[in-house]
């Protein structure tokens, strides 16, 4: 089966592919980011201890 995944709406040109991570206690949050596959565009929404965030800076983590 075939994976189609939303085009971003900010640049048209990448889509918006999930991202998962685990939570304090190790469990898996699923679909926590959506971000955008054209490294120029930078778009990005995500969840952050149930608020939602969007476009905010993304870069290398510290970890």
């Amino acid at each position: 089966m075939e994976n189609i995944y939303p085009e971003c709406q900010k640049c048209s040109t990448g889509v918006l592919v999930p991202l998962s991570d685990y939570g304090r206690d190790g469990a898996t949050i699923q679909y926590k980011a959506w971000v955008c596959t054209n490294p120029d565009c930078g778009f990005n929404i995500r969840i952050d201890n149930g608020e939602i965030s969007i476009g905010r800076n993304i870069g290398k983590s510290a970890k």
